[in-house]
C-alpha cells in the first residue's frame, strides 16, 4: 500500500512505509492536555525517539518484547522501534506479576519495554532521555517489512489465563473501508480517547489510524468524564466505550464541546445511553462491532435501526447454527468465527441475535439470554440488564436490572415481592414459564470490566442469597 491522498486533503501513509520525507518536519503528531496548550511531539521527534529506543533494544538479545506503555507517544515510538529491530511484540493491558508470568511461561528470551515500574523492564522514558546520535545531522530511519512485523495481543481467555492472538502488521495497513464522510470529518478534528492501546480497538484508533491519516492524537487517555470539560478549544473525535459513555451520561455533565464526533466499541451500547450521549456531548455515537481476531467489522448508529453495515472491505456469512463468520480481504485467511448469532439481510447488513454461548437449555428448551434481556429493555423501565443461568436445586434464569427514571418512579415505595411479580407477569406475555427468571436483583449498575463486558460470575454472585424472590 503506497502513500495516497484522499478527498479530505489528508495524505495516508502506511504504518510501515513512512520516511523522513513523508511529512514536513514540524507536522504535529501528538499533543498533551488540550490541543491548544501547545505541548506537541512532531514528525522530526519521531525519528529521534525511535533511534534512541533502537539503541537499547539492539543491545539486548531478546527476540520477543512485552510492550506496555500508558503514554501513547512512548507506545508509538517503541512499537515502531521494535519492528525496526525485527522483534516480535507482545501487548497486554494487564501487567500484574501473575499475568506477565503466564505470558512468559516457558520462555526466558522475552524482554519488557515500558513506561511503568515493572520488574526487569527497560524504561522508555530513561532510554529517550539518554538519546541516540544522528548520522550526519539527518534523522536516522530504518524501514521494516509489514509481512514480517508480528504482534500478539493478550486477552483474558475463558480459563482466566491470558490468551495470545497473533497479528501481522500488513493486515492493519490494508484499507479497512471507512466511509469517505468519516475520513472527511476526522480530518477536521484531533483525537481524544478513553480506551487502552493494548487492546485491538485502542491500538487501531489510538495509534495506527491517527498516525496513518496524520491526525494529531492525545498523549494520554481520558480517565474521568469531567476531563472533557477542558476539551472545548477545538473539534475532537472521541474513541470510547459504552461503559465510559454510561458513566459520563450519569454524571449529569453538559459538555460544551465544539462539533465532536464519537465512536464507541467494546460492548453493547443501549439506545438510551446513546440518546443521553447526544444530550451530554452533542453527538449520537457511532457503534463499531469488532473482535480481537478480526478488528473492525461493521458499524451503525442505533437511532437509525438495529442493522449493522459491514465496512466495505468486509464480508459476512452465517453457518447452519446462525453463527456469524467474518471474511477478511487477505489471501489465505480463513473465515473467522465470532461466536455471535446473527441474521444476514439480503443487502449484506446483519442483525445481531446474541452470543452463541448465551443460548442455554433449561428443561430441554433452548433459551436465548439476550432475547430475554431485550424484552426487559423494551419495557421502557430499565436502562441495563443481565440475565444469567443459575443452578442449585434445579436450573433457572435470574435477572439483574438497573431501573431507569421511569422504572424507579413506577416502583417507588413498592415491596420487592410486588416488583418481582410485575416482571414475572410482564415476561409471561412473551415467554413460556420456564423462560421467565425466578430470581431478581435491582442494582445501581451491572458488574463489568473496563471494556464494558459484563462479568457473569459477579452477576451470579448477586443471587447467592435469598431476597424475597418468587420461586
Amino acid at each position: 500500500m503506497a502513500e495516497k491522498g484522499n478527498s479530505a486533503g489528508l495524505t495516508e501513509i502506511p504504518f510501515s512505509r513512512f520516511t523522513p520525507q513523508s511529512r514536513p518536519d514540524d507536522t504535529i503528531l501528538c499533543y498533551e492536555g488540550a490541543f491548544s496548550d501547545g505541548k506537541y511531539r512532531r514528525w522530526r521527534d519521531l525519528f529521534r525517539d525511535t533511534a534512541a529506543l533502537r539503541e537499547v533494544i539492539a543491545a539486548r538479545p531478546h527476540a520477543k518484547w512485552i510492550l506496555h506503555s500508558e503514554d501513547c507517544w512512548y507506545f508509538l515510538t517503541a512499537f515502531i522501534a521494535l519492528f525496526q529491530c525485527r522483534k516480535q511484540v507482545l501487548l497486554s493491558a494487564n501487567t500484574s506479576p501473575g499475568c506477565l508470568a503466564d505470558i512468559t511461561a516457558g520462555e526466558a528470551d522475552i524482554g519488557i519495554l515500558s513506561d511503568q515500574a515493572l520488574a526487569g523492564a527497560v524504561s522508555i522514558p530513561e532510554a529517550l532521555a539518554r538519546g541516540a546520535p544522528e548520522e550526519g545531522g539527518a534523522p536516522v530511519h530504518i524501514p521494516f517489512n509489514p509481512l514480517e512485523s508480528v504482534f500478539t495481543i493478550f486477552t483474558s481467555g475463558s480459563t482466566g489465563k491470558p490468551k495470545g492472538i497473533p497479528h501481522r502488521l500488513v493486515e492493519f495497513e490494508a484499507d479497512i473501508g471507512f466511509p469517505p464522510e468519516w475520513v472527511e470529518a476526522w480530518a477536521r478534528r484531533k483525537t481524544a480517547v478513553t480506551v487502552d492501546q493494548h487492546h485491538i480497538y485502542g491500538l487501531v484508533f489510538n495509534i495506527i489510524l491517527p498516525f496513518t491519516l496524520g491526525i494529531p492524537f492525545r498523549r494520554t487517555r481520558i480517565e474521568n468524564p469531567a476531563e472533557f470539560e477542558r476539551l472545548s478549544d477545538v473539534p475532537y473525535i472521541i474513541f470510547t466505550t459504552p461503559a465510559f459513555l454510561k458513566r459520563a451520561t450519569e454524571a449529569g455533565l453538559r459538555l460544551a464541546l465544539k462539533s465532536p464526533w464519537i465512536i464507541a466499541s467494546g460492548g453493547f451500547l443501549p439506545e438510551e445511553t446513546a440518546k443521553k450521549t447526544e444530550e451530554t456531548f452533542g453527538f449520537w455515537p457511532v457503534d463499531i462491532y469488532g473482535s480481537t481476531e478480526g478488528s473492525g467489522i461493521a458499524y451503525r448508529r442505533s437511532k437509525d435501526g438495529p442493522e449493522w453495515t459491514p465496512f466495505s472491505s468486509i464480508k459476512v456469512s452465517t453457518d447452519e447454527k446462525g453463527c456469524l463468520f467474518i471474511h477478511l480481504p487477505f489471501p489465505g485467511v480463513p473465515p473467522i468465527p465470532t461466536g455471535d448469532l446473527a441474521e444476514v439481510l439480503p443487502d449484506g447488513r446483519f442483525i445481531l441475535k446474541g452470543r452463541a454461548d448465551s443460548v442455554v437449555k433449561i428443561e430441554e428448551q433452548r433459551i436465548s439470554l439476550p432475547e430475554v434481556e431485550g424484552r426487559i429493555l423494551e419495557s421502557g423501565l430499565a436502562k441495563d440488564v443481565c440475565v444469567v443461568s443459575m443452578e442449585d436445586r434445579r436450573q433457572y434464569l435470574a435477572a439483574a436490572i438497573v431501573l431507569n427514571d421511569a422504572g424507579a418512579k413506577k416502583f417507588a415505595g413498592k415491596e420487592k415481592a410486588d416488583i418481582n411479580r410485575f416482571w414475572q407477569d410482564y415476561l409471561s406475555g412473551f415467554f413460556a414459564p420456564v423462560v421467565v427468571p425466578k430470581k431478581w436483583r435491582f442494582v445501581d449498575s451491572i458488574p463489568a470490566n473496563m471494556q464494558g463486558k459484563k462479568l457473569q460470575a459477579e452477576v451470579k454472585a448477586l443471587f447467592a442469597r435469598d431476597s424475597g424472590d418468587v420461586q
